[in-house]
């Protein structure tokens, strides 16, 4: 009941992208409505109107998460520029992908199947420490590197105009902006959480289907650096999470949603930043592709050992 609807909805948006009933080379207007409208809204109403103490509860999540994605990152980042020879660019985008799961398309959804409507603030909370931490210094790396390939150096504040990019993006500000106002103790309008629990309540299934869309544009090729992305992706993270999980202070319920959330498969941003960069969107693509697939079996497995009932 947790994974058969979340794949079926990928597959269908999989399909419509395969046999061409949507353009999938042209997402620009559906993946708008979700990550500027639909998940900001949902993510936004879920954790203003979260009680100050439960916020305050989410604080191990935030660092666990945070660390677990920092030191992923890290050990990828190093590991393909020293065995491999990428790029810093196209080594920060997979190290992004990898790090970073798909919490909106695939997170929100999973963990709303097995938590409840309580699931959307971990989730918020989640997606907030890898937009905060991960994303603008995926970023940095990739400004910093292809200016300097043109032989562009770039300037402390085109730097710091990039990182400010990154992290005003609705995705990101909506469910960091309400961590705050739930933190400063005021309660959201309930009209106001009515108009936003409206329009987000689309989030979910429309992010599926675009992360479907989203997969079916890219060509996929399976080499020893997708099976080891994959593997750290959907086996190593989770893992990476557990033992972060035993050696902090963190209560079993949290330390359950977290390494729940750290089995997710791998995320498209890096997909999306390599299109805009044009970078290296094939390796990519067909990491998130495998991590994607395996994450069945991966998924299914950790909902079996953490929640069995």
């Amino acid at each position: 009941m947790a994974l058969v609807p979340i794949f079926f909805v990928l597959l269908l948006g999989y399909a419509a992208g395969k046999i061409r009933i949507v353009d999938n080379h042209h997402v620009d207007g559906l993946n708008a409505l979700v990550m500027d409208f639909a998940l900001p809204a949902s993510l936004f109403a879920a954790t203003a109107s979260a009680p100050r103490s439960e916020m305050v509860a989410q604080g191990p999540l935030f660092v666990v998460f945070g660390l677990t994605m920092l030191i992923l990152f890290a050990v990828w980042f190093w590991g393909v520029r020293s065995v491999f020879n990428v790029t810093k660019s196209d080594a920060s985008l997979q190290a992004l992908t990898i790090s970073f799961p798909n919490l909106a398309g695939v997170g929100l959804p999973i963990v709303a199947s097995v938590l409840g409507p309580k699931g959307a603030v971990p989730v918020a909370v989640a997606l907030a420490a890898g937009s905060i931490l991960i994303s603008p210094l995926s970023l940095i790396i990739v400004e910093i590197s292809t200016n300097k390939d043109r032989g562009v150096e770039m300037s402390v504040r085109q730097i710091a105009g990039a990182v400010g990019r990154a992290i005003t993006k609705p995705v990101i500000l909506a469910p960091a902006l309400g961590i705050l106002l739930s933190l400063s103790g005021f309660e959201l309008n309930a009209l106001a959480h009515g108009c936003l629990t409206l329009i987000g309540s689309a989030a979910a299934g429309v992010a599926l289907f675009v992360t479907g869309l989203v997969l079916s544009a890219q060509s996929f090729r399976l080499d020893w650096k997708v099976v080891a992305a994959t593997a750290a992706s959907d086996i190593m993270r989770p893992l990476l999470a557990a033992a972060i999980v035993y050696l902090c202070p963190i209560s079993p319920e949290a330390a359950k949603t977290v390494i729940l959330l750290a089995a997710v498969p791998s995320g498209f941003f890096g997909i999306l930043f390599a299109v805009n960069y044009r970078l290296d969107s094939a390796t990519t693509g067909s990491m998130v592709i495998a991590s994607t697939v395996f994450s069945i079996a991966t998924l299914a497995t950790a909902i079996l050992v953490l929640f069995p009932h």
